[in-house]
């Protein structure tokens, strides 16, 4: 199990993981920073990169940050990290 500090930028043209952002890993996402549509947008994105199940990424803090706590199930840090970023 991983959990993972990102840095979110809502309402871009595309979803995309930029690099790093001091510790964070730095997401693009098009959904736009209302009613937890980006929230919902950064798990589905994560499971879909990583190809794990939806249920395996949870959002456990910053909900109403950009910088968001997330806890990832079948990999652990280093493994979601190679996979993620370039």
């Amino acid at each position: 199990m991983a959990t993972l500090s990102f840095h979110v930028v809502p309402n871009a043209k595309q979803n995309q993981v930029v690099g790093q952002h001091g510790n964070a890993i730095k997401v693009k996402l098009k959904a736009r920073p209302i009613e937890g549509e980006a929230n919902a947008a950064l798990c589905t994105f994560l499971a879909k990169e990583l190809g794990i199940p939806e249920r395996s990424v949870v959002l456990e803090r910053g909900r109403k940050s950009r910088t968001k706590i997330v806890r990832i199930e079948l990999f652990d840090e280093e493994a979601v990290r190679a996979r993620l970023l370039p």
